[in-house]
């Protein structure tokens, strides 16, 4: 049986013996070694360097999962692999389940069409810049829009400057004209042609997306099909996914109707509507639609981000058409794949109980206060022993920081972040900002790097 060495600090000892303790059937041998640090989430790989000296009698040494510094690094140091686990030790036996059958979210076959609406009343530059900015979050193929009743003397720039840029570009329009200004400074794609304006694809090189002449007569969308296969030509085929409550059942009926009727038939599906015109968080829309074009297989979608609640519906369909792919191709539920599309709330919110804490506070010999939030309300504790309320406002009388108000502009950060989360529901991690999931644009954060201030001292001392 493998043997680990699991390195922890005093206040999480405790508490790690009885996750390890924990899983059944067990399977590792183990030891737990407290290295001489209060609080684990310090511990850097220069420190375990110092601190434990080799050989180390094991198959694996693995770290806590907020140290710092070059771990992989420590390999040669004691002639073993080194590993940091989860961030927060209750999730140790998920990390093991995950280790064992681990799933890559690096394919998909879905390609995201973003849309770029107001395209005529932008400069070329700004079209170019919001190009980027929609490749940076997965976009495929930027989609030039044009709006009705408005001159676009620049399509031709625009289309020839994101092209440039190096990113495949159509071109979306009602009018011919249009479409074929666009198709003959190099586009990608046109949408969208229908039967009977289909002379337009042959005079350019760009691939047609095809509708029908009226949503609900699919047979002429099927006529442009045909015609297209016959030419011996690509395309995308969209059947048109309607509002709710317009039509939205009825259009997915016609999206299956297609597939039936051709198999092979490369589809596209116009999310926007759905993601656009519903007041509710695009992010769980996104997951279903992308579970949608999973069944479907769907080739490629067009989404928009005009709504302010649409923000990130780019970066969430990336994500989403990876989660479902990865659900699809390996016959699974898309649970425990990722985390990223569930931006308002956590499935494990509160890792430890109200009893755990007590028992951690007991062991806190000095002033500073600790603060954690489990399934009764914020819990704030030091030296002096534990407060506890379900809001922020409730804790302050008993924090007696009326004077030290640096301290109190802390304490009151960290106390708003922790009563977020325990009305939401979502992981709290004193001095870490809250996991918003895709919802939020964040950096890529460098563990192999010295472990920096947490974000709510960094803004203190920045102030």
């Amino acid at each position: 049986m493998e043997r680990i060495v699991f390195l922890t600090g005093r206040l999480a000892q405790a508490n790690l013996e009885r996750v390890l303790a924990s899983i059944q059937p067990p399977a590792f041998a183990y030891e737990v070694r407290e290295i001489g640090l209060q609080v684990a989430a310090l511990m850097t790989a220069d420190m375990i360097r110092r601190r434990v000296a080799p050989p180390v009698a094991a198959d694996r040494i693995i770290v806590p999962g907020r140290c710092r510094g070059d771990v992989e690094g420590l390999r040669d140091h004691f002639g073993l692999p080194v590993q940091r686990g989860p961030e927060e030790l209750k999730d140790l036996p998920r990390f093991f389940d995950r280790e064992a059958a681990p799933i890559a979210l690096d394919e998909y076959r879905v390609a995201i069409f973003a849309e770029i609406v107001d395209a005529p009343r932008l400069s070329v530059e700004q079209v170019v810049e919001r190009a980027r900015a929609y490749a940076a979050d997965g976009a495929n193929v930027i989609d030039i829009g044009c709006l009705p009743a408005t001159p676009f003397p620049h399509l031709e720039d625009c289309v020839k400057a994101v092209k440039a840029a190096g990113l495949e570009v159509s071109v979306d329009s009602m009018l011919t004209d249009e479409l074929l200004r666009g198709g003959r400074a190099g586009a990608d794609y046109l949408l969208s042609l229908k039967a009977s304006t289909l002379w337009v694809a042959d005079e350019v090189e760009a691939v047609p997306v095809l509708i029908a002449e009226d949503q609900s007569d699919m047979a002429t969308l099927y006529t442009a099909i045909e015609a297209m296969e016959a030419r011996g030509k690509p395309y995308l085929a969209d059947p048109i996914l309607d509002p709710i409550p317009f039509g939205f059942t009825s259009s997915i009926v016609r999206y299956h109707a297609l597939r039936a009727r051709f198999p092979e038939a490369p589809i596209m599906m116009g999310i926007g509507n759905v993601t656009e015109l519903t007041e509710a968080d695009t992010s769980g829309i996104n997951a279903l639609l992308f579970g949608l074009c999973a069944e479907l297989d769907v080739a490629a979608v067009l989404t928009t981000e005009v709504s302010r609640h649409a923000r990130r519906a780019v970066a969430e369909a990336d994500v989403a058409r990876r989660v479902m792919h990865a659900a699809a191709r390996h016959n699974q539920l898309p649970k425990g794949l990722s985390d990223a599309l569930m931006t308002a709330h956590d499935k494990r919110p509160f890792p430890d109980t109200p009893e755990e804490i007590a028992a951690t506070a007991l062991q806190v010999k000095d002033p500073n206060f600790r603060v954690q939030v489990a399934a009764d309300g914020l819990h704030v504790y030091n030296r002096d022993g534990v407060r506890r309320a379900q809001d922020a406002f409730a804790l302050w009388p008993q924090l007696g920081l009326e004077d030290d108000a640096a301290h109190a502009f802390y304490m009151g950060v960290e106390l708003a972040r922790a009563e977020i989360a325990f009305k939401l529901g979502k992981r709290y991690v004193q001095d870490q900002p809250l996991d918003w999931g895709v919802a939020v644009r964040r950096e890529r954060e460098d563990t192999d790097g010295w472990c920096a201030p947490g974000s709510t001292l960094t803004h203190k001392k920045a102030s």
